[in-house]
């Protein structure tokens, strides 16, 4: 199977609508604001309603083992991130309301990429994004946050099919985790 399929994965409980809003308000102020970060930490709030980091900050991608998933890649506040299987390791497809559910991680302008621990720097990248700026990429895949994370360390959107299609977890090696460890 190739990578980043949308293989029928595990099911995911659905979170009410009203819980689910809340969530997503939750994690975007969190995101938007920088919370718990570290003047190096780059926020994964999206272009489309978020914010991008300052000019000429530091975006760093880190590997970090979670419960459930095992060794995944992480914002450098420890959010998991996210491939789009419809994004085919190509370009960013998520536009739009998508973006209020799944920021992508931006790159802004004059900003400096680095790997972090267990990150191999040769597959982190950028690609322009549909609205404005740089998205992160990672062995080619755009790389998002999940606004129902709303602590570092979970990765609830892992498998579940939302605004269109599937979101995975991808490990440092670049292949996506499609199924449970």
């Amino acid at each position: 199977m190739r990578q980043g399929s949308a293989a029928e994965p595990g099911s995911v409980p659905a979170v009410p609508q009203r819980a689910g809003l809340a969530l997503i308000a939750a994690a975007v102020i969190v995101l938007a604001c920088g919370c718990g970060g570290s003047p190096s930490s780059a926020s994964a709030a999206g272009a489309a309603g978020g914010t991008q980091p300052p000019r000429g900050r530091t975006v760093t991608v880190m590997a970090r083992s979670l419960p459930g998933v095992g060794t995944v890649l992480v914002t450098s506040q420890g959010y998991a991130l996210y491939v789009f299987a419809n994004d085919d390791r190509r370009a960013v497809t998520c536009t739009g309301t998508c973006l209020g559910t799944w920021p992508p991680l931006m790159l802004p302008a004059g900003g400096t990429l680095t790997a972090g621990r267990g990150v191999k720097s040769m597959l982190l990248g950028s690609d322009p994004d549909p609205g404005v700026g740089r998205v992160v990429t990672y062995a080619g895949w755009p790389l998002y946050a999940y606004a129902g994370d709303v602590q570092p360390g979970q990765a609830s959107g892992q498998g579940i099919d939302l605004n269109g299609g599937y979101w995975y977890v991808i490990r440092p090696s670049g292949q996506t985790l499609v199924s449970a460890p």
